[in-house]
């Protein structure tokens, strides 16, 4: 049976497909000025789209000594992927154990990390970089990684998740002579693919978009990530605007790829968890 045409929603799709131009806009001005060269993007006669694209800018990028967008890349992937298979275990684990734990002074222990919420983190910024500075790890991506492995929002989704899972699964596993761990480990964790990929994809975005803490602790070029060599190509001294917007193409790409592929399961893990 062909569905009928409704013609009142005809001004929502006009809103969806006015809002969608607005939010592409950013990636077409990215796009643009990428493959310009630095005349054209400086002009202030508007061109739509550049008379003769300039490729070479993603080659003088990949080849630039100073600003080194293949160490940026790498470091980037390497803090991103630690730090979200780091953040993932400890705050599921500390979840799960505030959620499923007898220990009478749990919920003074939850109410503890509610306070640390509200606490910013420009306001903890010195003492950690102390912290790290002390331990030797300036300029060392484990500098970098381990600081973003702790992270108080995911624990609070996590509890609040595993307060709601189904006990009957972990009874079950419990009969079937599954300890404690082996029961999150091979039941709750399985059953959980929602809320993992959806908070893992969101700290996978944050890590790969921070930049202060890289930018203070990356102190030499071999441990610089991407946002930071994105930064070299505009000071006071020089301003490269094509190899900025292209390496901010180069930089968003692999983001824009996970979103796509895991977007489905990010609306999956927003509505379990509760999400507003």
């Amino acid at each position: 049976m062909k569905k009928r045409f409704q013609g009142n929603k005809i001004p929502t799709y006009l809103l969806l497909i006015l809002l969608s131009i607005i939010y592409l806009i950013p990636f077409y001005i990215i796009a643009r000025n990428a493959l310009m060269t630095k005349q054209e993007v400086a002009q202030f006669d508007w061109l739509f789209w550049a008379d003769s694209p300039q490729w070479a800018n993603l080659t003088n990028l990949l080849n630039d000594p100073i600003a080194n967008m293949k160490i940026g890349l790498k470091n980037s992937t390497i803090v991103s992927i630690f730090q979200v298979i780091g953040r993932l275990l400890i705050s599921s684990l500390a979840g799960y154990g505030l959620a499923r734990s007898r220990y009478k002074w749990a919920n003074h222990v939850f109410y503890l990390i509610l306070v640390a919420m509200m606490v910013p983190s420009a306001a903890i910024f010195v003492q950690t970089f102390l912290v790290v500075s002390y331990l030797g790890w300036v300029s060392t991506l484990t500098g970098l990684v381990v600081p973003g492995m702790f992270d108080v929002f995911s624990v609070f989704i996590f509890r609040q998740f595993f307060l709601d899972f189904p006990k009957d699964l972990e009874d079950a596993a419990s009969v079937d002579g599954l300890g404690s761990f082996g029961t999150f480990w091979r039941v709750v964790v399985p059953n959980s693919t929602g809320v993992f990929i959806s908070l893992g994809t969101l700290g996978l975005i944050r890590s790969w978009n921070s930049f202060l803490w890289p930018l203070v602790v990356g102190q030499s070029r071999e441990t610089w990530t991407v946002q930071v060599v994105l930064s070299t190509f505009l000071t006071a001294q020089t301003i490269n605007l094509p190899a900025l917007f292209m390496g901010a193409a180069l930089g968003i790409l692999p983001v824009v790829a996970i979103f796509f592929i895991v977007q489905r399961y990010i609306v999956e893990g927003v509505k379990v968890t509760g999400i507003k």
